[in-house]
């Protein structure tokens, strides 16, 4: 794997073996207190949702614009798919990365399911002009205040995506999965631990892994941002950070979860994504990609594998 155009090895050095072996950090001794607190404060949010049909076919999909309600009044937009044909048997809540997403993904292979693919605030869709929808400042916003910091923000949507989605199919619950890729990766690691409405995970090369590792690794992109605040104000970023560390997080989720590692990735760490996936402490299933976000020969290959094993295990959520 080429590596001279990052200036550092994405590998970081470490085999698989290790990588299996990273633990996460300490904790706060209130972690679970401030999470708990949050989950039922946004359980208490009406969502409100708002569905306007946009095409009544497309790649087999009716493709829906939905909006709802999240905490502090924030507007959530996204797309909803639903199938042209057949019974709705289970829903998902869909995330995206930190460039946001342009449409929602018609790949999937959940075709008796009901597909939510929101926005979270400050992104994509659900863009404000009060945060900035570039990675480098949006993962910076409000980061010196441990209650309103972003990424908070950002699980309250997916919890409230959920609320929204039993609105609509009350007849789901029960029967809904999560999945998150890189950005809504952590931040769907965040939200699992304490969400009992979603039966099954996915989690895909998930930032937000083990902050004290993470923050002495070079990495490009968002993670670089969070590194330079680092340097010039560790006791704070860390007095903020600790409350959203994916990996303590991922101790508390007892659901099944399926996850796809990366072994090399200049913006996600290998180390802080197997922090996540070594935390989880219910049933789980590992992947291991053979880079991430970076081009390989290997790649569509293994798209269609981690899609069929995808396919296996949120089967159970037609039952």
């Amino acid at each position: 794997m080429d590596t001279s155009e990052y200036g550092f090895d994405p590998s970081y050095g470490y085999s698989l073996a290790q990588l299996l072996a990273v633990k996460p950090p300490k904790e706060p001794k209130d972690f679970d207190a401030f999470w708990q607190t949050r989950y039922q404060q946004a359980l208490m949010v009406d969502p409100q949702p708002q569905t306007k049909i946009i095409s009544n076919n497309e790649q087999g999909w009716r493709v829906f614009e939905i909006s709802y309600t999240s905490t502090d009044n924030f507007p959530i937009r996204g797309w909803l798919l639903l199938p042209r044909d057949g019974v709705i048997k289970r829903g998902f809540i869909i995330g995206h990365g930190y460039g946001g997403r342009d449409e929602p993904d018609f790949h999937l292979p959940f075709t008796d399911a009901a597909l939510l693919f929101p926005c979270s605030r400050g992104l994509g869709l659900s863009a404000a002009p009060t945060i900035s929808s570039e990675p480098y400042w949006h993962v910076l916003h409000n980061i010196n205040q441990t209650d309103r910091y972003i990424l908070g923000g950002c699980v309250d949507d997916v919890w409230l995506g959920v609320s929204a989605l039993l609105q609509l199919f009350p007849h789901l619950a029960g029967h809904l999965g999560y999945l998150g890729i890189s950005f809504s990766g952590g931040i769907g690691a965040l939200a699992l631990a304490w969400e009992q409405r979603i039966a099954r995970g996915h989690l895909n090369m998930p930032t937000f892994g083990h902050h004290p590792l993470r923050l002495r690794l070079p990495t490009k992109g968002s993670t670089g941002s969070l590194q330079q605040f680092y340097q010039a104000y560790k006791k704070q970023a860390l007095k903020v950070l600790r409350y959203y560390d994916a990996a303590l997080a991922a101790k508390r989720i007892t659901m099944p979860i399926h996850c796809a590692c990366a072994i090399f990735d200049p913006f996600v760490a290998p180390p802080a994504q197997f922090a996540i996936y070594n935390a989880l402490a219910g049933t789980k299933e590992l992947f291991v990609l053979r880079a991430g976000h970076h081009s390989y020969p290997e790649q569509h290959q293994q798209a269609q594998q981690l899609i069929a094993e995808l396919d296996a295990f949120f089967a159970p959520l037609s039952n």
